[in-house]
C-alpha cells in the first residue's frame, strides 16, 4: 500500500470537490494502492468559536460581483464533479477546530474516511454548523464512534494543541492551499484534481510496482 496524506478543510469546497473526484477515480480502479490518512489546515484558523456570517463574511473578502462568479463556478464543478452543492446552503463559517479534532480522533478507530464524508455532507449539503459540539457528536455517532465519549473529548481541551502544531508544521513544509494530496510522503498534487489525473497516477503506481 502507498500512503496518501490528505490536507484539507471540512469548509473548503474545493476539497469537497476534490474528494469527489478522487473518490470516482478510486471507485473506477479498485486496484488502487492507496492508504488514505487526513491531516488539518484551517483555512481560517483564528476565526472565532461561535463562528461568522458566511455571505457577509466572504462578501467582504471577495466583493459581491467576485463572490457571485466564485459561486457560479463552484456550482459548475461540483455538478462535474458529482458532488453537487449549492454555496449558499451553509450559512455560517464556523472555527472547524474542533471538526479537525474529530477527525484525528476518527482515524484512531479506523473511520477517518467516514467522518470527513459526512462533515463535508453536514456543511455543505445539508448546511449544519460543524463548530457545534452537539453537531459534531452526532456526526461521530452517526459513523458508529461513541458519541458520549466524543462529547466528553470536546468539552475538553484534548489534542487542541496537537491539531494547531500540525497545521503550523503543514504550512511550514509548504502547504499553503487546500486540497493538497502528498503521495507516498514524497509527491505533490494540489487542487481539486479530476478523475483522469487520479486515474493515471494510479495506473503509473500499479505499473511501477510491478516492475
Amino acid at each position: 500500500m502507498i500512503r496518501l496524506d490528505i490536507f484539507s478543510d471540512p469548509i473548503c469546497p474545493w476539497c469537497h470537490i476534490g474528494k469527489a473526484n478522487l473518490d470516482r477515480a478510486l471507485e473506477a480502479h479498485p486496484e488502487h494502492p492507496f492508504r488514505i490518512e487526513w491531516h488539518p489546515f484551517q483555512l481560517n484558523p483564528d476565526m472565532p468559536r461561535e463562528g461568522v456570517d458566511k455571505h457577509a463574511y466572504l462578501a467582504a473578502k471577495f466583493g459581491a460581483d467576485q463572490l457571485t462568479q466564485v459561486h457560479l463556478r463552484l456550482k459548475e464543478m461540483s455538478r462535474a464533479a458529482g458532488a453537487e452543492i449549492d454555496p449558499d446552503t451553509p450559512k455560517r463559517i464556523p472555527n472547524t477546530l474542533d471538526a479537525h479534532r474529530l477527525i484525528h480522533w476518527a482515524g484512531l478507530e479506523g473511520r477517518q474516511t467516514a467522518v470527513v464524508s459526512a462533515l463535508f455532507r453536514a456543511y455543505w449539503r445539508e448546511g449544519r454548523d460543524i463548530g457545534n459540539a452537539g453537531v459534531l457528536a452526532d456526526i461521530a455517532a452517526q459513523a458508529g464512534m461513541d458519541r458520549a465519549m466524543v462529547a466528553r473529548l470536546l468539552a475538553s481541551d484534548a489534542d487542541a494543541d496537537d491539531i494547531r502544531a500540525r497545521d503550523q508544521d503543514a504550512r511550514q513544509k509548504g502547504v499553503n492551499a487546500v486540497p493538497t494530496f502528498l503521495i507516498a510522503q514524497q509527491y505533490v498534487v494540489s487542487g481539486a484534481q479530476p478523475p483522469e489525473v487520479w486515474g493515471q497516477v494510479i495506473r503509473e503506481l500499479v505499473e511501477k510496482s510491478k516492475g
